[in-house]
């Protein structure tokens, strides 16, 4: 998700792997917000690294290493969830099996030495960043001479193996901004493939659509859910393929399910900001309570969703307005004083570079925005897909979640700079230090109960930074810990053995006090949170056999246009 880096006279003899390391900084959060003022907090922080870290016995320990992998006697071995490494020839071949543990030793030094550094935690973010960069870049197996399946592939294909991929980077050079496509882009249609819960929508503004989805057991409960999709995302990553819905499985629970679909932006809603997404909100739970007849509603807001769904609860509080009954966080970062990777960003010319550059394009786009979190997981989410793509000759891979990642949203300059203000100055978090809708948002006089998950391999928003969620808002709390990283902890439907989850004790204290006490339980979070809300939906009542009512008739089937980049026709 990038737009094209700004051309720059190209170096004789330059290193290519350098050169994609030199890229990846440059346009990692695609609009280019950092370039070359990036590359230069990056560096600083490395430096500091090597000025703290212990480095003359990483040295020392890489020579006596580097001298047994010579000698034959080295024990190093790739992990066995390194895809990198699971050709056999890694193993078997002497030659290879030599590079590879020069390698591994290679980085564990950089690694270790950055680890050890003495550097206050966005310093080490950011140290962490570029070493996993050059790391992961000057992997072997990212060229040909240096991955063993891909020059076995090459053989066996007669070369079309390479033909093949050379026309994929050709490709993802015109089409994808020179980054290696994560899905086939045609394989999935949403309202067909994906975003297929029936239902209706049955409110449409210049902001959102408002969907109401249809029941599928013959009784429901009276308070409805109202899902807070980010701003930055489109909203069916909760309703991907039939049988991987978080919303056809909440419906299938009797829960009555409403989902706000934003419009996606253009230069023209530049304006757009929270207070403009928190009145929409507020209408959403308007139009959910109308229909259903509730005198309030369950709400559940995801990843950034989350940020705005705090502003809203709190002005509700400032107005004694009780219109909603309860609030379910998942994967929700509110105290930006918690470590976290995304730290790295904070640096006062790069945070003045991005302001700059989205005030002069009016929205950051959906490209630019997932390329940010794209190269902070390089290994799995750059060079897996460079190696099957190009070197392999593969197509990539037909998954309903990357293609859902893959079908971006913009960001208005008006809410990115409101999220810098948040990010930079924890001002979310700081009772008073944000207005929202005409009120001081202060998150301590939220008080209603909550429902909180993190993920236990999130690289966005580490689940102990989740965790103070429960911290800052003073209702009675539930915390979750699913297994999986950010959005893989949110897709985790029923039938996977290997999906899991904690609980706990009451939130009370810190996050590492929580997981002593807590425990291990089999299965998804979604059960869990199903039985949590249930208990605080109502009684149950006789399913409706239509969606909306006379004030909000229904406007067409769900998904509705937004979510496919589509515009209602005027009149």
């Amino acid at each position: 998700m990038t737009t094209q880096a700004a051309s720059r006279p190209r170096e004789t003899n330059r290193d290519p792997d350098l050169e994609l390391t030199q890229r990846a900084v440059d346009v990692a959060d695609g609009s280019e917000p950092i370039g070359a003022v990036r590359l230069q907090a990056l560096a600083a922080s490395g430096l500091r690294a090597l000025r703290h870290g212990d480095t003359a016995r990483g040295a020392a320990r890489f020579t006596r290493e580097t001298a047994r992998i010579v000698r034959g006697t080295s024990k190093l071995s790739a992990e066995r969830k390194d895809w990198r490494f699971r050709d056999p020839t890694w193993r078997e071949n002497p030659g290879y099996r030599r590079l590879m543990q020069f390698y591994l030793a290679w980085s564990a030094e950089v690694e270790r030495v950055v680890e050890g550094a003495d550097l206050n935690w966005r310093d080490a973010e950011r140290a962490q960043f570029l070493a996993t960069l050059i790391t992961s870049t000057l992997a072997p197996t990212n060229t040909l001479p240096g991955n063993p399946e891909a020059l076995k592939r090459l053989l066996e294909t007669g070369g079309s193996s390479l033909k093949k991929g050379a026309a994929n980077l050709i490709h993802d050079i015109r089409h994808n901004g020179g980054m290696p496509s994560t899905v086939n882009a045609g394989a999935f249609t949403v309202g067909k493939d994906l975003a297929a819960t029936p239902g209706k929508v049955i409110h449409r503004d210049e902001i959102c659509e408002v969907i109401q989805y249809a029941p599928s057991t013959p009784h429901v409960r009276a308070r409805p859910v109202v899902m807070v999709a980010p701003q930055i995302n489109k909203y069916y990553f909760m309703d991907l393929a039939p049988g991987r819905s978080f919303v056809e499985h909440a419906v299938a629970h009797g829960i009555t399910f409403f989902a706000i679909s934003w419009r996606n932006p253009g230069t023209t809603e530049r304006a757009w900001n929270l207070d403009t997404y928190a009145a929409a909100v507020l209408r959403a739970i308007d139009v959910a309570r109308d229909v259903t007849g509730s005198d309030d509603v369950n709400l559940l807001a995801l990843c950034a969703g989350g940020i705005l769904t705090t502003t809203v609860l709190s002005h509700l509080a400032a107005m004694e307005d009780e219109r909603v009954h309860s609030a379910s966080f998942g994967v929700t970062l509110l105290d930006f004083e918690v470590p976290a990777p995304i730290g790295m960003f904070d640096a006062p010319p790069v945070m003045s570079l991005a302001r700059f550059r989205s005030r002069r394009a009016g929205v950051l786009d959906g490209r630019s925005l997932g390329s940010v979190f794209t190269w902070l997981r390089p290994n799995d989410l750059v060079w897996n897909y460079w190696v099957n793509n190009y070197l392999l000759g593969n197509d990539p891979p037909n998954f309903d979640i990357l293609a859902w990642n893959a079908d971006g949203t913009n960001l208005t300059e008006a809410l990115h700079r409101q999220f810098l203000d948040i990010f930079s100055n924890n001002t979310l978090a700081t009772p008073g230090a944000l207005t929202v809708l005409g009120t001081p948002v202060d998150l301590g006089s939220i008080n209603v109960d909550i429902y909180v998950t993190g993920a236990s391999t999130d690289h966005l928003t580490p689940w102990r930074g989740c965790y103070q969620t429960t911290q800052l808002l003073p209702g009675e709390s539930t915390f979750i810990l699913s297994n999986a990283g950010h959005i893989a902890s949110l897709i985790n439907p029923p039938g996977n053995p290997k999906s899991h989850y904690l609980t706990g004790p009451v939130p009370d204290g810190s996050a590492d006090l929580w997981l002593e006490g807590a425990e291990k339980q089999s299965g998804t979070w979604w059960e869990h949170w199903a039985t949590w809300v249930l208990a605080r939906s109502g009684e149950e009542r006789k399913a409706p056999t239509r969606q909306g009512n006379r004030r909000h008739p229904v406007v067409e089937d769900a998904p509705g246009l937004y979510v496919r980049g589509l515009e209602p026709i005027s009149a």
